[in-house]
């Protein structure tokens, strides 16, 4: 049977990858999927784990369409049968672009073992990655978040923004775009991730749907920000 890592290029799904070559496990492929909205220090921890695989065949998978169609101009149809244009953002009950990118991994896996980066003390994960037959070798070695971290860090991986470790200012290093993202997170990024903040505050500007709910889009948190930096 074929044996699968599927891996986002964060630090339990690297962590697990490093570890299942170290332990000799058997690994037929890796595969990563693409949203195109990556921060670009996933890329970077990508291109330095790569040539780390030696023979091990390595797949990217893209979405059909791009995130920003998706997020705005593609037709969606309503339940009461109107139609819309576009998702919003993606987050909360509508996680439109984690659903595709598990579909087409799931697609891509199919009938192989695919070895999964959930962690140890992610319990509320286990339920779902079991009811699709996914192996979860983290939960096997009992390996938390923070052992992932630094299992990674001790290997020299390092997700740097700039003169920032991400690890430092997000939990998760998922796209840069995710509505899950906390306040805390956010204000991160307000001050130290600029770019992406702009970013951000672009999006806002394309949708009438508050990124954070009523009363919290990207552009009224920009000012929240900077009322609570004023001395």
């Amino acid at each position: 049977m074929r044996h699968v890592a599927s891996v986002s290029w964060g630090k339990d799904s690297t962590a697990m990858l490093l570890l299942l070559i170290a332990k000799g496990y058997p690994l037929d492929e890796i595969v990563f999927f693409d949203t195109g909205m990556e921060f670009d220090a996933v890329y970077r921890v990508r291109d330095q784990v790569l040539p780390l695989l030696a023979e091990i065949p390595y797949t990217e998978l893209h979405p059909a369409e791009s995130f920003e169609y998706k997020m705005f101009d593609r037709p969606v149809q309503e339940r009461g049968g109107g139609m819309h244009l576009g998702y919003s953002w993606c987050g909360g009950r509508c996680r439109w672009g984690t659903t595709e990118k598990l579909k087409a991994l799931n697609r891509h896996c199919e009938g192989a073992v695919q070895y999964v980066g959930i962690a140890a003390d992610e319990p509320h994960r286990f339920g779902k990655a079991k009811r699709e037959h996914k192996t979860l070798p983290l939960v096997t070695w009992g390996l938390t978040e923070r052992d992932c971290k630094r299992y990674c860090y001790s290997k020299g991986i390092r997700w740097s923004e700039g003169r920032h470790e991400l690890y430092r200012l997000l939990k998760r290093v998922s796209c840069w775009c995710c509505a899950n993202k906390n306040l805390r997170e956010l204000r991160n990024m307000w001050r130290h991730l600029p770019k992406y903040w702009a970013r951000l505050k672009d999006l806002q500007t394309r949708t009438e749907r508050p990124m954070k709910g009523p009363g919290k889009s990207v552009l009224d948190l920009e000012e929240r920000f900077l009322r609570e930096a004023r001395p």
